[in-house]
């Protein structure tokens, strides 16, 4: 019963992290200057805009940073109220608890097999080195093309597959190839989509 109960916390306290994490990638604008920190002001004046976000679980065959190799814990995907959407994995990390990485972009399209398609154009860095903003890491967004391949339907609450390519301004690279576990997803809508935008249910 006690084990049962630390493990419920563990993964509560996963869930908040991830949900913090992406509520800052979704409302920070792309700096002029990837490497320039935050402006922490700024930050405490954007109210989240996520309506929708889901959490999966599975494996990482492929999970590089920079050519560095990782496993992952978590994958989550979220949607903005403007479109904008974030691939985010939680990678496993022994020596770093908040050590995160987010695909982003907006103006993704789906296809009649289920299959969405994502440009990407920029990647947010986290780790537990990054500065504090109410206790929690804010992350790095750094400019960035590539592409992810969503495989699967949230209104099904199935997503079969995650695959993301993305090269910095530098020429380092991000790469993910996660596949589920088949266990059905946790999908929640926050918010109401605006009328017009594209929904990740329709």
């Amino acid at each position: 019963m006690i084990g049962n109960r630390i493990v419920l916390m563990k993964a509560c306290q996963l869930t908040r992290g991830i949900l913090a994490f992406s509520f800052v990638c979704l409302t920070t604008p792309l700096l002029a200057e990837p490497a320039a920190p935050p402006i922490a002001a700024e930050l405490e004046r954007q109210d989240p805009d996520i309506d929708i976000y889901a959490l999966m679980s599975g494996k990482c065959p492929t999970l590089k940073i920079g050519g560095q190799d990782f496993a992952c814990k978590t994958m989550g995907f979220f949607h903005g109220l403007h479109g904008r959407v974030s691939f985010t994995v939680v990678l496993d990390d022994p020596g770093d608890d908040h050590h995160i990485v987010s695909f982003s972009g907006a103006g993704g399209q789906r296809t009649a097999n289920n299959i969405l398609n994502l440009p990407v154009d920029r990647v947010f860095l986290n780790s537990k080195d990054r500065p504090k903003e109410d206790g929690v890491p804010v992350p790095l967004p750094v400019t960035s093309t590539g592409s992810c391949m969503q495989v699967g339907s949230l209104a099904a609450r199935h997503i079969s597959a995650i695959s993301c390519r993305a090269t910095d301004e530098h020429g380092k690279t991000y790469e993910l190839q996660f596949q589920s576990d088949g266990s059905p997803i946790m999908v929640r809508r926050i918010k109401q989509s605006p009328v017009g935008s594209q929904d990740p249910f329709e």
